[in-house]
């Protein structure tokens, strides 16, 4: 909950500046429409010129309804989460006491090694998100741009997506350097610095902090977050690793689905174990 009102505040206080500052969109699209209709593009001028300005303040103010609906949602869910806590205990001994067979103690196994890799996983993100956050305020705010507490509570929040959330927290910010310094040099400049910060902080610190027990592959990282994403749209961006990482480690706790946890895990085989 939190973190999704963290992004319905940054995300409207960016509806504000855009309806604040609507001036400044029309005479860059002015721009913009004089330039295409210059070099020829004629179906590209056309649309410039029907452009409005408005239709972005519709789309922020979209997202922060959709966003406060998820926030209710929210509720809801941690309030079942609560009460399916209070069986944890219970459920355990049931599991314990089972009789005959593997199932109890396997549940028990996977059971705890999911809870230790998600506390791991969430403990990670949140530390990597938090440093992603701060810095992206610090660099915005030294460059100069408006709404350097918002962009990073933007980075900080959306770093919790994998791969869409920081494409989104870079992309936005570049728009609007774009906006407000009216100079392309200025906002390759910050497309630039946001693109290294979310590098260092996704593709080289978080994998080396968070080690070997939550890698997965790449490609199933996307495919779980799009995947997710199309089922329940934006609380399913946000669980579809967590899904991902229990499902794996479901798998690596069972002898006979371990190799597709070893094939979607990410991780080389050493050389000994590949060639035998």
């Amino acid at each position: 909950g939190t973190i999704i009102s963290l992004v319905v505040w940054g995300f409207a206080h960016v509806g504000q500046w855009v309806f604040a500052n609507t001036a400044r969109f029309q005479a860059l699209y002015g721009q913009a429409h004089d330039w295409l209709e210059g070099h020829g593009f004629v179906m590209a001028s056309i649309i410039t010129e029907h452009f409005d300005v408005r239709w972005l303040l519709l789309v922020f103010q979209d997202l922060s309804s959709r966003m406060q609906s998820l926030a209710s949602f929210l509720v809801v869910t941690f309030v079942f989460v609560i009460l399916g806590l209070l069986e944890v205990d219970i459920f355990k001994r049931q599991l314990a006491g089972l009789r005959g067979g593997t199932f109890g103690p396997f549940m028990l196994a996977a059971g705890a090694d999911i809870g230790t890799k998600m506390q791991r996983y969430m403990l990670v993100r949140t530390l990597m998100s938090l440093a992603t956050g701060l810095v992206v305020w610090g660099f915005t705010l030294a460059s100069g741009m408006e709404l350097a507490t918002a962009w990073g509570v933007i980075a900080f929040s959306m770093n919790y997506i994998p791969f869409i959330g920081p494409f989104v927290a870079t992309l936005l910010p570049t728009l609007f350097a774009l906006v407000q310094f009216e100079s392309w040099q200025s906002a390759l400049f910050v497309f630039v610095c946001l693109n290294v910060i979310q590098f260092l902080s996704g593709s080289y610190l978080e994998p080396r902090i968070a080690g070997k027990a939550l890698a997965a592959s790449p490609f199933m990282v996307l495919f779980a977050v799009f995947f997710w994403s199309f089922l329940w749209g934006v609380p399913g961006a946000f669980i579809g690793v967590p899904l991902l990482i229990a499902a794996l480690t479901l798998c690596a706790h069972h002898p006979a689905s371990r190799p597709v946890a070893d094939l979607f895990s990410g991780r080389v085989p050493p050389a000994e174990t590949a060639a035998s």
